[in-house]
This record gives C-alpha cells, structure tokens and sequence, in this order.
C-alpha cells in the first residue's frame, strides 16, 4: 500500500514552460534537498556517481556511502525474480553527516534493474537518490515516482529540471499540509510536526492524513502482516530504546519495515539511532563488528539484507524478519498455514492465534527457537528473536478488527489500507496514554484574573523520576493501559526513563511549554487593565509591578523587530509603565527620573527611546482595547 500524497496531473512535467528556474538559487534548493544524483554500477569499478546536482554538494567520503548505500546488496539471500526486463524499487536510508544540524542525511532511491541479453553479464543497474536533511517520505517518495523514470528518459536534464522546481517551493513548515508543484503535477503532503512543537498531540487525529510523528505514511500491516501478534512487543522495543536488526529480503521491505517501526513511537520523539537500510560498507560497520563478546549493543535500529549481519552482529540482542522474496512481497500472505481465500472477509487477528497454536507452527516455533535466527540462513521467514519480556498484551479486540481478502491485489490493497488505519489509530492511543502521566510536568500555565501578568510565570513542577515512579504505583497507569498491560507495567515506565528516547523528549517538550508559557503571560500583558489592577494593590505591590513592566518593556527593545506585534508589545507596555507611574509617590518619581534611560521610557511623547545600538521604535496610536486582538 502507498499512502503518498496524491499527484494531481495538470500537464506535463517536461514541458519548457513549466520551469519556473533553470538554474535554482542553492540556498534556495537547500531548503528542502542537499543534493540530488545519479549513480551507475559499473562492473569493473563498482558504484559510480555519475551526475550529481548541485556540483561539488557531496564531499568524496559522503560519494562513498551514497554510492554504497543505493543498491540492493548483492549478497543478500534471496534475489529478486523478475518477469519483466525492467524492475524498478524504492527504498530509503539514512547516515551520519556532521555538517548537518540534526546529524544526519536521508536518502531515498529509485532504483531500476535492466535485464538484456545484449548488455554485459546480462544487465544494468543505475539509481537515482535525492538526499535532504528532512526525513519528508511523503514528499520525496512521490517526487521520485516523477524524477526517477525522467532521468532514465533525458538523463542529467532531468536532475536540473526537478531542482529548479524544487527550489521554488516555499520553505517546509513542520506540522502543515502543503501543496508542492511540480512541473505539471502537485505533491500534496502533511508534514510531521516538529519535535519542539508544544501542542499536544489530537487524539483522535482531525483525519488520517495528519501526520502526528515520523513517517505517518509507513505501512504497519503490510510490513508486519506475518508477525502481526508480536507487534506490541515492537512497541515496547522501540518505546525503550532497544537495539534491533530488521532483516527482509529486499532494501525496500527493510526500509519501510524500519520506517513502519519508527512510526509506532507516534506522537514520541524516537532519538534511537535508526537505518532504514544498512550495509556492510557504511563506516559505522567496522565499530560495530569489533564490539567485544558481551558487550552491550548500542541502541540502533538496523535494516538489512544482508544475511552476513546475523554472524557479524551476533551481540544485537533483537532480530526480526519481515517481508517475503516474491514481488510482490508487501502484498504476500503470512507465511503460516492458511486456509485457502473463498473471496470472503475473515479475521486475520482469530486465524493468527489458530496457527499459532497448530502442530505444524508448533514445530516450527521449536526448531526457530532452537536455531535462532541463523535459520535465516536456509529459508526466510517471518518471525522475531527476543528474550524480551514485554509488559503489554496483544489487544484481540484489534487484531479482531483487521480484514483480510485476497480475491485480487486491488481488494487486498484496499483492506490493507483499512487495517493500516484501525493499526495507526490503536497504537497512537496506546502512546498518548502511556505518555499522559508527564503531562503535568510540561503544562503551560496563565495567569488568574487575581493575579498580575507582569510578574514572571511559575516555574514548571521538577521532575524526579523517584518520585514520579512512586506517584505512578500509587495510582495506576490509567484506564485505557491497565487492561492492556500485565501486572509488571512499571517496570515499562522504569526502562523507558533509563532508555534513548525519553530525556530528548523530555526536554524538548518541556522547553515547548516553558515558550508557550511565555507566549500566554506576553499575551495576558497586552490584554491587561492596568487601571484595574492598580487600583487592587497595595503600595509597595505597586512599586514591584513598575519594576517588573519596566524589565519587560527593555527585554522587549532589545529583540525587537519591525512587525506590529512586537511595536504594540512596546507601545502598551510603555503606556502601562507610564501609568504606574503617576500613582508613585511625588519623591519616588524624582528618584526614578534621575537614571537618564528610564526617563526616556518615562517619556510622554509617542516615540520610544533610543537605545544605544537600537533603532528607535515608534509608537504607533493604538487603542487599547484593540490590543488584545493583535497576535502575538
């Protein structure tokens, strides 16, 4: 199933008109796309790039992994079988790059493999890869969809032409829905929020095409068709930062399984380190073949496919095998014994725990066991290796609720979409829930009509994770997580406080509140009346609030900027300071006029007082009872 944004034909793509620019500014370009290239594989030097655009974007040692990281594996177990002489695949991966802000470089593929007899060896291969700072897979894929069979048609024109439109895309704006044109067509994607973003996530989502974290389009069901049961297991994994080896039998299963993972932490901030698709020549590799016997395994997970990685990594502690070595494999039933389709809807939740309790994945389930993943090696097959012990229970209800139907690709395309949206919504709850007990940790609070607005907002309660464990015995995990966790679900809250992913996201939501905090008291301030408040205080409450509208009104000058919101901020907080001011007594008037710059605050003219090294900020007449409908 491809959950892309939809492409809206409005012409042709090519056409000469449809170029806004064909040489693209590079800073322009870089807002969405570091560089796009084409990379041939030659059999006597190997990996090559061929074309890349912008020149020079890429240092020789990224070159390297690009080149490394864009072609299926040639020692992966199970090839591709084509009917066609033409396959062509999309896949993803992701490296490390320290002249990126966020550290690390998304790249997507479109790959095409050629067979002809003609050719040597009998085939070709050649990729085409957009690499960006964003992990956007619901922009890039889609615009791969249109450069990658341009480029095989007019080659390097191709990159230049899609680059020119590209650069002419407004900046990306974490969090919104976009419409990006192209050429003839319009890529239509929500883009995930960002991870500072303050809001709290909706639950239910407003619709499905809400992005709520990373990867919002990946494929639960069609990734994990086969181990659908141990899916809650993945949750866990993922939530406590475990490290983890996906193996598949092509890069774009691995990918998008990797993908799909990621995307269960929704609305989590995963900050494990995780590579969609991973291969003995990415310079990571070498560490981590080299960690001792018994050495803990970093938290990282790996897509491969590749089968040396089960002997290599043998200290990873979790592997999972997903996919199937059809062509179709996203779309292929479970590898365990089904009953033949009569065409009609079943339950595929019911029949997952029929074969799991049959003779023949009995067996099955022994052998596996006592191979372990090795037995990879002879026939591939879906199923995870883990001596977890996870603390939520599959939910029946859920599985239950999935449809299966497998007349034709299209109607099973369609109950895959189904059930990837009843997966989607579940898991999104079970987070939400699970992360609701922080809530008041990182809750924003305003003022009350009692008290003033100039003085400076509470801090946000401490948080130790003593206490926080013990509050939580006390009272529970909720409704919703009680009756789908076992007796030992704190232990879930212990790993996830000691695992990768909670501290970055701790503090990036807790920063979040503190702005918004902020953000509502600036707001409380403009909308404040003065003469209301001052006539409830006492003197020496008085003298506090000057002194406190006298530091918000110099903080203000000093990261001031030419909008209206911010030359309103200034206007009312000088007629505020103003106006505390005539209610002080005749000598403390005098005291305060002495010091030269807080009389030009005290100022009765329009104009705001010039600051050494800052522009004059003039008052505009603004009523006040206006104020309060300006944004902020």
């Amino acid at each position: 199933m491809n959950r892309a944004p939809s492409l809206s034909p409005r012409g042709d793509p090519t056409s000469p008109g449809s170029a806004p620019n064909p040489t693209p500014r590079p800073g322009a370009l870089r807002r969405w796309v570091l560089a796009f290239c084409i990379i041939r594989f030659d059999l006597e030097q190997g990996q090559v790039v061929e074309e890349c655009y912008p020149p020079d974007s890429l240092t020789p040692d990224h070159q390297l992994v690009v080149a490394f990281s864009s072609f299926p594996d040639s020692m992966s177990h199970h090839h591709p079988r084509h009917r066609s002489s033409i396959h062509d695949s999309i896949f993803s991966f992701r490296f490390p790059s320290a002249d990126i802000r966020d550290g690390f470089v998304y790249g997507y593929v479109f790959n095409r493999q050629r067979q002809d007899e003609r050719l040597p060896r009998g085939g070709e291969q050649k990729s085409v890869v957009i690499l960006s700072h964003f992990p956007y897979t619901s922009v890039f894929r889609p615009l791969l969809q249109i450069l990658g069979p341009l480029c095989f048609d007019i080659g390097r024109t191709a990159l230049e032409l899609v680059a020119s439109h590209v650069a002419a895309w407004p900046s990306p704006v974490p969090g919104r829905a976009l419409d990006l044109p192209i050429g003839g067509a319009a890529l239509r994607a929500h883009l995930p929020p960002a991870p500072d973003d303050p809001a709290p996530a909706q639950f239910p989502p407003p619709n499905a095409s809400v992005a709520l974290g990373l990867f919002h389009e990946a494929d639960l069901f069609a990734s994990f068709r086969g181990i659908l049961l141990h899916l809650w297991t993945l949750w866990e994994l993922m939530v406590v930062g475990e490290p983890l080896l996906v193996i598949a039998p092509t890069p774009t299963q691995c990918s998008e399984a990797v993908a799909a993972l990621v995307s269960l932490l929704a609305p989590l901030l995963c900050s494990v380190d995780f590579r969609p698709y991973f291969t003995i020549h990415d310079p990571d590799f070498t560490r981590l073949n080299s960690l001792p016997e018994g050495y803990r395994f970093p938290p990282m997970v790996l897509g491969v496919t590749n089968l040396f990685f089960l002997k290599a990594l043998r200290n990873i502690p979790h592997v999972i095998s997903v996919g199937s070595p059809s062509l179709n494999a996203t779309r292929a039933l479970p590898a365990s014994p089904r009953s033949p389709s009569t065409g009609q809807i079943s339950r595929p939740g019911r029949q997952l725990l029929f074969d799991r309790l049959s003779p023949s994945s009995l067996l099955n389930a022994v052998k596996m066991r006592r191979e372990g993943p090795l037995t990879l090696m002879t026939k591939h097959t879906e199923a995870i290796w883990s001596s977890y012990n996870p603390t939520t229970k599959p939910d029946t209800a859920i599985l239950n609720r999935l449809v299966d139907a497998g007349v034709s690709q299209r109607i099973d395309e369609s109950m895959s979409v189904v059930n990837n949206e009843i997966l989607r919504r579940h898991f999104l709850e079970l987070t939400t829930n699970f992360l609701a007990p922080f809530g008041p940790y990182m809750r924003a609070t305003t003022p009350s009509e009692t008290n003033s607005p100039f003085g400076n907002p509470p801090a946000l309660p401490p948080f130790k994770a003593d206490e926080f464990l013990s509050s939580l015995a006390a009272r529970g995990p909720g409704k919703f997580l009680s009756k789908r966790t076992r007796s030992n679900w704190l232990d879930l809250y212990r790993r996830f406080l000691e695992g990768k992913n909670f501290m970055p996201w701790f503090q990036k939501k807790r920063a979040a509140a503190e702005q918004e905090q902020q953000r509502l008291w600036r707001q409380a301030r403009m909308s404040a009346d003065i003469q209301k408040l001052i006539s409830k205080m006492s003197e020496l409450e008085i003298v506090d609030s000057f002194n406190a509208i006298e530091q918000h009104l110099l903080a203000e000058i000093e990261s001031a900027n030419d909008s209206i919101e911010s030359s309103a901020t200034c206007c009312k907080l000088k007629a505020d300071l103003q106006a505390v001011f005539k209610v002080l007594p005749k000598d403390l008037q005098e005291l305060l006029l002495a010091n030269p710059k807080r009389a030009g605050l005290l100022r009765s003219s329009p104009e705001s007082p010039k600051l050494p090294g800052h522009p004059s900020i003039q008052c505009m007449v603004i009523h006040e009872t206006m104020l309060s409908f300006l944004p902020l």
